[in-house]
């Protein structure tokens, strides 16, 4: 008698943990389905500061979110799967090409400011070459940029209007696949950014004659920012909040932390001292604030002399344009 009342109760002990588990089971298998995911198109993903979504994937984990990037060879390929809705993010796109593509009706917004100034891209030269400066150039030369609407773009036009520079500008897509070209001698005066072409240059196979930073109007503009399929927005809108405030945690971690840079020189196969010497030059923290458009007028007024705008966007459209969060 004893012994199989103890059966029973364990028995019903038994039968209420497998009961609680049951029950469990689907709030458990909820809770891991709760995060959203989203694909992130990046424009040259080896640059220092396209690398928020990739090295510090860890921010984006804790804000419940899985993202799934992969690389474009500058801003025009970046925008195109993003308008198409088969990415849901693009970054390091040229705020005057993603202008033309919304004044022409593009579903494609501005989430977040990503670079300010343009001190981060530099154009070169062979060793032997006779250019010595932008000057130097003639309309038999040509001179590279990634690809149409991207900020590289933009700034070899202003070296056109603004400078005078007579070169013929030219897509060359990528950094490698522009320093072959220059080295084959396609092309004659290429692009880069840092810290791609630092070791060439150290080692005097190439030389430095211009930067974006030579254009004054453009010093204290925002070039680059982070865009946002509008259907998505408005669709995913607190997943996509979420999103702004892990980058902005990402990029804070990656001046903070010594493993940040670390982990860069892990993935672009460079020294530590070389990148820690690149960032001071190239790549402040202050360029890659994310609150405010910096000369937000003056981008507008730049994108209509250098033709992506036929006429400014008015006041209503940049409302709607523009869609960045409070920090």
């Amino acid at each position: 008698m004893g012994w199989n009342m103890d059966w029973n109760m364990r028995r019903d002990h038994l039968t209420r943990l497998a009961c609680a588990v049951a029950l469990a089971l689907p709030l458990v298998s909820s809770t891991a389905q709760a995060q959203d995911r989203f694909k992130v198109a990046i424009g040259q993903i080896n640059n220092w500061e396209n690398q928020a979504p990739t090295l510090g994937d860890q921010f984006f984990k804790k804000n419940n979110l899985a993202l799934e990037t992969f690389g474009t060879a500058g801003a025009g390929e970046t925008m195109q799967p993003v308008i198409a809705a088969s990415a849901d993010f693009g970054a390091g796109v040229g705020v005057a090409g993603v202008m033309r593509a919304f004044e022409r009706g593009a579903p494609v917004r501005i989430l977040l400011p990503m670079f300010t100034g343009t001190s981060d891209i530099y154009w070169y030269v062979r060793a032997n070459s006779p250019i010595k400066s932008l000057k130097d150039a003639t309309d038999r030369n040509s001179i590279a940029y990634s690809t149409n609407g991207s900020t590289s773009h933009n700034i070899v036009l202003a070296f056109v209007s603004d400078l005078g520079t007579k070169a013929k500008p030219t897509a060359t897509g990528s950094p490698p696949a522009t320093l072959t070209a220059v080295m084959s001698g396609q092309i004659d005066v290429g692009w880069a950014a840092p810290p791609f072409g630092l070791q060439e240059e150290k080692d005097g196979k190439i030389r430095i004659i211009a930067r974006g930073s030579d254009i004054p109007s453009l010093k204290g503009q925002t070039v680059r920012a982070i865009i946002v399929n509008a259907n998505a927005l408005k669709e995913k809108r607190d997943a996509i909040m979420r999103f702004a405030k892990g980058y902005r945690e990402a990029v804070d971690w990656m001046y903070a932390d010594p493993k940040a840079l670390e982990m860069y020189s892990e993935k672009v196969k460079q020294p530590v001292d070389i990148l820690a010497e690149s960032l001071k030059e190239f790549h402040p923290k202050s360029a890659m604030q994310t609150e405010q458009m910096a000369d937000l007028d003056g981008a507008v007024k730049d994108a209509v002399s250098l033709k992506f705008l036929d006429a400014p966007l008015t006041k209503e459209q940049l409302a709607e344009f523009l869609q960045i969060p409070p920090k």
